[in-house]
């Protein structure tokens, strides 16, 4: 019990940190995506940390297998270089026993990954869908931060206002530019802008919205060219679009897991089958690292990392292929993703087992050369 404990301690030790660097990365990526489009007026500010916060169960089913697979290999490779596997291998400490020992604290992950996986993962994105449907609503009013240049409909319109009202209805100091694209060609044929002494809102009975404007001019023509177009007016109405939100989510992504089991959709057995092979995927990355992590001291413990890494990467590839295979059909449902789990379970199998089949036959060899002779 002492080596086990001391064999999982390490082993959580290292997957926490690995899972914490990758959960960061991700993370910042996303956000700063996100953060770009909450810039440009199409996200709600005050939403992206609930937007993270009920994206985070998705991040961590797909990293937390992947910290275990590189925790087992930081971790166990740093017992091989400074010996201490050696000293327990010389007290009866096998692989298969190594294994054994690993697969508890890779249960207490997979149970984790299941339970992401299968409950709130389902739930965050559907907390997502229902906040992005809330965005769909709003307008480039709603949007609106006072002091700041907008940019609007994929940077043809450019809005600032000065001052805005506690309420959102008032705005005073309003510029906006807009760039005129040709409806057959989609070129630019020129530049419209529009300054007045402030605005409001107004919603007309179809639920348009418009921005009224009031006391100013709008310029039409080139920059750079003499030829343009002033105009002075007192009221002046402008159509606020809806922002267009482009985030990747998929409708049976949301479903709840009960909703999925004895379907007949083959898309919605296909996110089925995705859902139970992550946990399942913990396992067999346990059964794939503990073989690789076994280095050299004098080669170092980095020295199989790259390609266990690669191989992880084949077994996530694979995957990601069967499930897109299986949603146009290409795959029968029966065989699906469990293939792939099938042929890396063997390969897990192959590596574990073929230093010790090696090492029978060398023996045998051994004692029928003593026989022979």
């Amino acid at each position: 019990m002492i080596v086990f404990r001391y064999l999982s301690r390490e082993l959580l030790v290292t997957l926490s940190a690995v899972s914490a660097v990758l959960l960061v990365i991700i993370m910042s990526g996303r956000f700063i995506k996100y953060l770009a489009q909450a810039a440009q007026g199409l996200l709600d500010p005050s939403v992206l940390f609930l937007i993270m916060g009920f994206r985070l169960p998705g991040f961590l089913q797909l990293i937390l297998p992947l910290g275990l697979f590189l925790g087992i290999l930081l971790a166990y490779g740093r017992l091989y270089l400074d010996s201490e596997m050696t000293v327990l291998s010389a007290t009866g400490m096998s692989q298969r026993r190594l294994l054994v020992y690993s697969l508890a604290p890779a249960a207490l992950v997979a149970a984790l990954v299941g339970w992401l996986s299968l409950g709130l993962a389902p739930q965050g994105i559907a907390e997502v869908d229902r906040l992005l449907n809330q965005q769909d609503s709003l307008t480039e009013f709603d949007t609106l931060v006072p002091g700041r240049f907008q940019s609007l409909r994929n940077g043809t319109r450019v809005t600032y206002t000065r001052e805005l009202s506690e309420d959102r209805t008032e705005l005073a100091g309003v510029f906006i530019s807009e760039t005129n694209l040709s409806s057959a060609t989609g070129e630019a044929r020129g530049l419209s802008v529009l300054v007045a002494e402030s605005g409001r809102q107004e919603v007309q009975p179809d639920g348009s919205r418009y921005l009224i404007l009031s006391n100013g001019y709008r310029y039409d023509g080139n920059p750079g060219q003499a030829n343009y177009r002033a105009i002075q007016y007192d009221t002046y109405g402008v159509l606020l679009p809806k922002p267009e939100v482009s985030i990747e989510l998929s409708e049976r992504e949301a479903l709840p897991t009960s909703e999925l089991f004895g379907s007949d959709d083959i898309r919605l057995q296909t996110e089925l089958q995705w859902r139970l092979s992550l946990p399942l995927l913990v396992f067999v990355v346990t059964l794939l690292a503990v073989p690789l992590s076994k280095v050299n001291p004098r080669q170092g413990r980095f020295l199989k990392l790259l390609p266990a890494i690669l191989l992880y990467m084949t077994y996530l590839a694979l995957l990601i292929a069967a499930r897109g295979a299986m949603d146009k059909g290409r795959i029968p449902v029966a065989v699906g993703l469990w293939a792939v789990h099938g042929l890396f379970l063997a390969i897990g199998l192959l590596m574990l087992f073929w230093e010790p089949l090696q090492l029978h036959r060398r023996k045998r060899r051994a004692r029928a050369e003593v026989a022979h002779a």
